[in-house]
């Protein structure tokens, strides 16, 4: 099968496109620029890559042509964030793939109200990700469940891998936060630190994306989480970084509007749209139907996450 992955060399790319080449797939990997995965893979040498800027294809409506285009029997969409870009691929595809997949978002739900929340649950987005991400997903299996495009669509959390550093226990990506735990410096968290963050292994992403592919019959006009068997509260995250130094958490409980004055906005920002959604999202249905079934805990997937990044741009500690 030859499946087109647009935005091939990003987090998840850097996983998924050696996993379809080793699954015998011919694939093609569209990409803005030249920028090498963040893994090197020997698969990548059979991989054909594309150049094109979606942004500016897509201003003159060309996008969708261009990748119907390179005759696809499958194509995976990670790049994607507004209905109007989803839109244009979709209709360009219509009868032309076997498979279309597109990768969301457990943002689409919103704030977390029973755990850990399913797919069928109501949608209820906020801020303009996730509801985005809840429009195109939206269309897309409407698109499906009228016969007009076999489509599946992907929910990943916080997504974690090798050469970029995980959203911390603070629930932002201040590197300083594992310094402090590494250290074992006095830590203020939000609130009781008992919100929660969900992560997921980049590579647990692109064995999903693979089942859901090779699972047409499952997956098609369905939604999947792809996260981590288990979320974890700030305050256990924050314990078990630590606990990898040899250190003991040194915990301060501070009610999130006077915490936020002791961070940078845009530290104070992201921990509030991590905290105020709270994720904690069930993978039985991708396990039941996909047989998804990820490799790494939350926590493992950080530890490997750092360990790559003291290796790469030195001690964690002196962040």
């Amino acid at each position: 099968m030859r499946v087109v992955v647009v935005g091939a060399s990003g987090h998840i790319g850097t996983y998924l496109v050696p996993r379809l080449a080793e699954e015998g797939h011919e694939v093609v990997a569209v990409s803005r620029g030249r920028r090498e995965p963040y893994r090197e893979h020997p698969a990548w040498g059979r991989v054909r890559r594309v150049e094109a800027d979606r942004g500016k294809l897509e201003s003159r409506g060309d996008f969708g042509a261009f990748v119907r285009d390179l005759d696809p029997d499958a194509v995976i969409d990670l790049i994607c964030f507004t209905p109007e870009s989803a839109r244009q691929l979709a209709e360009a595809l219509r009868g032309r793939v076997e498979h279309f997949l597109h990768c969301g978002t457990i943002w689409v739900h919103g704030h977390s109200t029973r755990v850990p929340t399913t797919e069928d649950q109501a949608r209820r987005p906020f801020g303009e990700y996730g509801t985005n991400k809840a429009r195109i997903e939206a269309y897309l299996l409407a698109e499906a469940r009228r016969g007009r495009l076999p489509a599946t669509v992907l929910h990943p959390g916080h997504i974690v891998g090798e050469g970029w550093v995980p959203v911390n226990p603070q629930g932002n990506f201040e590197p300083a936060v594992f310094g402090a735990l590494a250290r074992g410096e006095e830590l203020p968290l939000p609130n009781l630190g008992l919100e929660t963050v969900h992560h997921v292994h980049a590579d647990d992403v692109a064995q999903a994306f693979v089942r859901a592919l090779s699972s047409w019959s499952a997956s098609v006009g369905e939604s999947f989480h792809v996260v981590s068997p288990q979320a974890v509260t700030l305050r256990g995250y924050a314990e078990a970084v630590a606990g990898w130094f040899g250190r003991e958490a040194h915990l301060r409980f501070v009610p999130f509007e006077e915490w936020r004055g002791g961070v940078s906005e845009e530290a104070a920002e992201a921990t509030w749209d991590h905290i105020a959604h709270s994720p904690n999202c069930s993978i039985e249905k991708a396990r039941r139907l996909l047989g998804y079934e990820p490799r790494y805990t939350s926590l493992e997937a950080v530890r490997e996450a750092l360990l790559s990044l003291e290796q790469t741009k030195g001690a964690v500690s002196g962040w």
